[in-house]
């Protein structure tokens, strides 16, 4: 089935359209604050309860088309590549030498995609005792990617990439637009390489122009300076667009003030891998650093890209899984001590494409360094806050972040509760920070079933009824469907006594197993479900790991068929509330149909319930657990 890419640019909408929708936003919002300051005429940054006003509104916009010469050269032709750059800033900026700072937008999406297809995931797991069943590298009955498939393809694309919505937004406000396409991509030179370092340096370049360390020229050849900024610089973006952020700021990079990655990645490994395992980010099985790297290269002269391509095929490894000095290059959590601008991190609880992993790991490294920070936590997917949370709330929010370290105005924003975090109902609250401080780690046991239906959770040991359960691996179900199913011997279930009083989980849910395993390889997946009063079941999170990788992500060490493992994983962190009625509920599989690796059925995995457990972070730690107490 086809599904659209959840890799996405900022929308571009058009540009009379969305002027209007926001001046008469502003307006409104301006109306029903009280000003702390008269707007002032047109060419003055003017602020109003700490927000940035439309007081630049009535002039001309400015654009400029620029190469920013980056000091790397990624496609080996002997010379530094170049990043397309364009500029929108008020005319005021020229006429008048208004000096003003600038709000950045890197992406390899703006000249759109390649039609590509999927590694194939029907093959049989590595072990070092066997070789591995392969079909073609690339196999077309995979999900084929087209230019339609990304969100990012929009009016915006061509020779002109903006107007965009936040350029509408920002750009009336005192703020230049900047856009940048990512080495391999559009008008830019060099090559895509999905994370590696060279399209950091990229990104970094315009920083580096924006204070005067980078030289730039234009389509003619003469020198582009950006003598109308302050020389401070905020990133955002979606997806591979909030990603470059996060690459920029692990450099350290002066005049980079602040950075707002949405649904951003912040180790590669962590999104085509786990634990060892060859795991997709979801809707798009078979996916890795090459697949995206050849669908972004839209630069002319592809071809000069092409032993770039095949080297990340080569180095990737879809064969262990195992994190390596190629997946270290793309690992932004190891120059985390580096990042000195702000940070307001914004992600989708139901995310499966760039899952939580990525904003909660990078969050609390930030946390650990002190670095001011904000994080929002939505109930929506892969996208930015405008629709899950509301566009006015989103854009004061923006604008108020922007004003804060862009301008320097004293509006408090990093004065107020940490985490703002959208519960089950929509409902909007805010916490101290995230996870939330007052969680604990609950470790609940696992009780085994009588008939391989229903098992239990409980804070006490259970010690009744057999301890030895089975899974039996088949590929063709994923964990909600096997989650829903009252009994298969697919999966196992577990769940705890009915909730009375409402549970909230927060942070990352762990496993402790002891499995046995029929072969030298196998899947292990799990997930948590809330088993809700109606009787449906809905999977909250999931985890992944390849046994062979118990260890260390970095090794692989033998399986010997029915020996006895302790195999450790967490999922991906979240932040969910149990209401009474419900059950939690923890299923246990082997392959999972839309995540892993896809080999033939038959496997067995033979789990010790007695001697494995599930560790739950939550708010109130295990007094808060149904049965608790009892």
């Amino acid at each position: 089935m086809k599904r659209r890419r959840g890799f996405i640019r900022v929308a571009v909408i058009a540009a009379v359209v969305m002027s209007l929708a926001i001046t008469g936003l502003t307006t409104t919002a301006a109306q029903t604050n009280k000003a702390s300051a008269s707007v002032a005429g047109p060419g003055v940054p003017t602020f109003i309860d700490g927000r940035a006003q439309p007081s630049f509104a009535g002039e001309a916009v400015i654009r400029e088309d620029l190469w920013v010469e980056a000091p790397v050269d990624s496609d080996f032709d002997g010379a530094n590549d170049l990043v397309h750059v364009e500029v929108a800033r008020p005319e005021s900026t020229e006429t008048e030498g208004v000096k003003i700072p600038s709000v950045y937008a890197p992406s390899p999406y703006y000249a759109g995609g390649n039609d590509i297809t999927n590694h194939d995931v029907d093959v049989e797991l590595y072990a070092p005792e066997r070789r591995r069943r392969d079909k073609d590298r690339r196999d077309p009955s995979q999900h084929t990617r087209t230019e339609s498939d990304t969100n990012a393809v929009t009016e915006g694309a061509g020779p002109q990439i903006g107007p965009s919505f936040y350029e509408n937004y920002f750009v009336p406000r005192g703020f230049a637009y900047v856009y940048a396409e990512s080495l391999g991509s559009g008008e830019s030179t060099g090559c895509p390489t999905s994370g590696g370092v060279n399209e950091t340096i990229g990104a970094k370049a315009v920083v580096d122009w924006l204070n005067g360390r980078a030289p730039a020229r234009d389509a003619n050849g003469n020198a582009v300076v950006a003598d109308w900024t302050t020389g401070k610089v905020g990133m955002m973006g979606v997806s591979y667009n909030g990603t470059l952020p996060n690459a920029v700021a692990s450099t350290g990079v002066e005049g980079l003030e602040t950075i707002v990655p949405v649904a951003a990645i912040s180790s590669w490994y962590d999104y085509y891998r786990a634990n060892g395992a060859v795991v997709a980010p979801g809707t798009f099985q078979g996916e890795d650093t090459d697949v995206l790297a050849e669908y972004v290269l839209t630069r002319e002269n592809r071809e000069i890209c092409r032993p770039v391509i095949d080297a990340l095929t080569r180095d990737q490894d879809r064969i262990t899984g195992d994190y390596s000095e190629f997946w270290a290059e793309r690992d932004y959590m190891r120059d985390v001590d580096k990042v000195e601008a702000s940070v307001l991190v914004t992600h989708g609880l139901n995310d499966w494409n760039v899952k939580t992993q990525h904003a909660g790991q990078w969050y609390e490294a930030l946390a650990e360094r002190d670095i001011p920070r904000k994080i929002v936590l939505h109930q929506s997917g892969h996208t930015d806050g405008r629709g899950p949370i509301g566009q006015t709330l989103w854009l004061d929010l923006l604008n108020r972040w922007m004003s804060r370290w862009l301008y320097d105005v004293d509006n408090g924003v990093e004065d107020e509760p940490k985490a703002l975090i959208q519960r089950e109902d929509r409902s909007l609250v805010e916490y101290a920070d995230w996870p939330d401080p007052e969680a604990e780690v609950a470790e609940i046991n696992l009780g085994a079933s009588d008939d391989n239906s229903i098992g239990s959770l409980e804070l006490d040991a259970p010690d009744r009824g057999r301890a030895l359960e089975t899974i039996v691996d088949d590929a063709q179900y994923d964990a909600a469907e096997l989650a829903a199913m009252p009994q298969s011997p697919h999966r196992l279930v577990y769940q705890s006594e009915t909730v009375t009083e409402p549970v909230r989980m927060s942070g990352t849910p762990k496993l402790s197993l002891q499995l046995r395993f029929s072969e030298p390889a196998a899947n292990v997946s799990a997930g948590l479900i809330d088993y809700r009063p109606d009787g449906t079941a809905f999977l909250i999170t999931e985890g992944w790991i390849d046994p062979q990788n118990r260890r260390s992500i970095s090794s692989t060490f033998s399986i010997n068929p029915g020996t006895a493992y302790r195999i450790e994983f967490g999922m991906q962190p979240d932040d969910y509330v149990f209401q009474p009625g419900s059950k939690v509920g923890i299923v246990l599989l082997s392959s999972d149909f839309e995540y892993t690796l896809r080999p033939e059925p038959g496997t067995e995995l033979t789990l010790d319930a007695n001697q494995s457990q599930v560790l739950l972070p939550i708010v109130g730690g295990s007094d808060s657990f149904p049965g608790a107490g009892e």
